[in-house]
C-alpha cells in the first residue's frame, strides 16, 4: 500500500536518483519500517545453508551493503549485495539508468560503480542482519582481463569471514570485456583459482562458505555446456541465471531501446528460463541454480522453479512492484514445495 503511494514520485524522477534516495530512505529511516517474516515460506536447503524462503534480492540494487537491515525487513529469504570491486569506482558516466515502463524493464549501464570492498565490509560489520547475506564479487574496470582473477581473489579474501555466501559475477555487459570470462580457458583458469582459495580460506576460517556463479542470458547452448561442465569439475556450489541481457527485440520502437546497457525485467524472462532449463539438463542436479531475471509475478517465480531453479531472485519487478512481490512469489513456491525435494546440495 505504502509503495503504490511512493511509486509515481520515485517514477517522476531520474531512476538513478529516485534509486539513491530510495536507499537514503531506507538507510535513515528504515528501524521506522514494519517486518516481515521471513518465515512465509518453506524453508528449504541450499548449498548447505539454510534458507527461510526460496525468494531473495539479487544483486545490484544495494551495491555497497548500506541498507541491509531495511532490505531485510521486506521478508526476502535472502539478500545479495554487490557488485563490489576491490577499489572504488564511479562507474560508467550519467545518465546510465532507464525505464521502459511499457515493458516493465530497465536498461542500465551503470558499470559496477561502488566505494570499494574495504567500505562494503565496514556497512556488513555495522548491520544487524542474522540472515543468509551473498555478496557479489567482480574486477575494476581497469584491470586486465588477464589479471580479472586476481580482484576476484582480492575480493573473496576481504568478504570471505563476513558472507554467507559469494557470488562472482562474470555475466555483467557494463565492464568492458568481463563477458570474455564465460570463455572456455577462461572460465576454466577462473574458477580453479577461485576453488584453491575457497580452499584455504575454509581452513583458515574453520568455516566453509560456497561459491556461486553468475552467468548471462547472451549465451548459446556450446556456451552453456561448457559452463556446465566447469561448474561440475571446479566443484562449484551454485549457478545464478541470469544476468541482464544486450538483446533488444523485445523493447524495439519504445523510448530510450536504444541505450547501451544491459536490459532487464519482463523482456529478460523468458530466455533466462530458457538458460535455467537448459542448465537444469545439463548439471543434472549436481549444482543448484538461483533463476533471476524478469520476474514480475508470483507465477513467474513458479516458472523458474519448475524449469529447474531452487532459489529465485528479484531485482527489476521489485522496483515496478515493491513487496507486494515478494510476498506474492513466496505464496506461488508453495505450489512448488508441494512436491519439490527438501534439500538441495
Amino acid at each position: 500500500m505504502l509503495y503504490s503511494l511512493a511509486r509515481p514520485v520515485l517514477f517522476s524522477l531520474d531512476p538513478e536518483c529516485a534509486h539513491d534516495l530510495s536507499l537514503w530512505g531506507m538507510r535513515n529511516f528504515g528501524g521506522w519500517m514494519p517486518s516481515v517474516s521471513m518465515q512465509e515460506g518453506e524453508t528449504v536447503e541450499v548449498m548447505g545453508l539454510r534458507f527461510p524462503n526460496r525468494v531473495g534480492l539479487a544483486a545490484g540494487l544495494d551495491k555497497n551493503g548500506e541498507a541491509i537491515d531495511a532490505l531485510a525487513s521486506f521478508g526476502f529469504g535472502h539478500i545479495e549485495i554487490g557488485t563490489v570491486t576491490p577499489r572504488a569506482q564511479p562507474g560508467n558516466p550519467k545518465p546510465r539508468m532507464f525505464r521502459i515502463p511499457a515493458k516493465t524493464a530497465i536498461i542500465n549501464r551503470m558499470g559496477f560503480n561502488n566505494d570499494g570492498v574495504d567500505n562494503l565490509v565496514a556497512n556488513v560489520r555495522a548491520s544487524r542482519f542474522k540472515g543468509i547475506l551473498g555478496i557479489s564479487i567482480g574486477k575494476n574496470f581497469d584491470t586486465p582481463i588477464d589479471q580479472a582473477a586476481d580482484d576476484y581473489i582480492s575480493c573473496l579474501d576481504k568478504v570471505y569471514g563476513h558472507a554467507s555466501y559469494v557470488a562472482a559475477n562474470i555475466s555483467s555487459p557494463n565492464t568492458k570485456n568481463l563477458r570474455q570470462l564465460q570463455g572456455e580457458s577462461e572460465l576454466d583458469s577462473l574458477l580453479g583459482r577461485l576453488k584453491q582459495r575457497q580452499t584455504e580460506l575454509a581452513q583458515a576460517h574453520g568455516r566453509y562458505v560456497p561459491i556461486a556463479l553468475k552467468i548471462a542470458p547472451d549465451v548459446d547452448e556450446a556456451q552453456l555446456t561448457n559452463i556446465a561442465d566447469a561448474l561440475r569439475r571446479h566443484r562449484i556450489d551454485g549457478v545464478i541465471a541470469t544476468n541482464t541481457t544486450l538483446s533488444r527485440d523485445a523493447v524495439m520502437g519504445q523510448v530510450h531501446c536504444n541505450e547501451a546497457g544491459g536490459l532487464s525485467g519482463e523482456p529478460v524472462r523468458e530466455r533466462s528460463t530458457e538458460v535455467v532449463r537448459s542448465l537444469a539438463v545439463k548439471l543434472g542436479g549436481e549444482v543448484p541454480i538461483i533463476g533471476v531475471g524478469g520476474i514480475t509475478q508470483g507465477e513467474h517465480a513458479l516458472e523458474k522453479l519448475q524449469a529447474g531453479a531452487t532459489l529465485i531472485q528479484l531485482y527489476t519487478g521489485f522496483i515496478y512492484r515493491g513487496p507486494q512481490l515478494i510476498s506474492d512469489c513466496v505464496k506461488a513456491t508453495r505450489v512448488f514445495e508441494r512436491d519439490a525435494p527438501e534439500t538441495v546440495a
